[in-house]
């Protein structure tokens, strides 16, 4: 963490050209911190983040090969005390709630305004957590038991109905699925539904985005 007479120091991971050097000029323009390192993917972002040591990581979600999430993972195991804040356009409860699991400390929607990342930023190297002002309703409604579903963990769903969600993301039938999992389709059919259920889920894709972010699909 960088002390009052040091700014702190970030490291951006996008795979968008353009977008980094918005958040690069963003970032450079505030006295207490500055760019010091940029990637275009996850596995960059873990290799950067060993050699550099930035104060904060700033780490976008969906990036090809190894994605935002994996990459999190990966970097935290490695690195316990790495700081990550999450920059994404996916405000969906799934992704918030894998990735505050996966132990970032700052949640920011790209479609919010541009002090929410710098505020997050600030929040995350004191040792706090920040999460996008659009989302705190959500997130203490949930907290306070008024929306059931946001309270069950993904870990919640069963062996089963996670094989059931792969295979539907992969872009199998519920017939297909059945066949393949020696089930009868309305069993598929039920696993489908409590998953969906326990994920806060709401159609294809949903399921889609969601297993892209538990890379079921890095392989497929």
């Amino acid at each position: 963490m960088a002390d009052k007479t040091h700014p702190l120091r970030i490291l951006l991971a996008d795979d968008h050209v353009t977008v980094r050097q918005g958040l690069k000029l963003l970032i450079d323009a505030e006295h207490d911190m500055e760019v010091i390192g940029e990637a275009s993917d996850g596995n960059e972002a873990v290799q950067k983040a060993r050699e550099l040591s930035p104060d904060v990581v700033v780490m976008d979600i969906s990036m090809p090969g190894v994605n935002g999430l994996a990459a999190t993972r990966a970097l935290k195991k490695i690195q316990p005390g790495a700081v990550i804040v999450t920059l994404t356009r996916h405000g969906d409860q799934a992704y918030l709630q894998e990735l505050l699991r996966a132990g970032v400390s700052g949640y920011v929607l790209k479609r919010s305004a541009p002090t929410e990342l710098l505020h997050a930023i600030r929040a995350a190297a004191a040792g706090g957590q920040y999460l996008d002002t659009t989302l705190t309703a959500r997130v203490t409604a949930a907290l306070a038991g008024k929306d059931g579903s946001a309270n069950v963990p993904a870990t919640a769903v069963t062996e089963r109905e996670a094989a059931v969600l792969r295979l539907i993301a992969s872009g199998y039938s519920n017939k297909e699925i059945a066949a393949q999992l020696s089930l009868s389709v309305k069993t598929v059919e039920a696993h489908k539904a409590n998953a969906m259920r326990k994920l806060d889920l709401t159609g294809r894709i949903d399921i889609v985005k969601y297993a892209i972010l538990q890379g079921w699909l890095d392989n497929a």
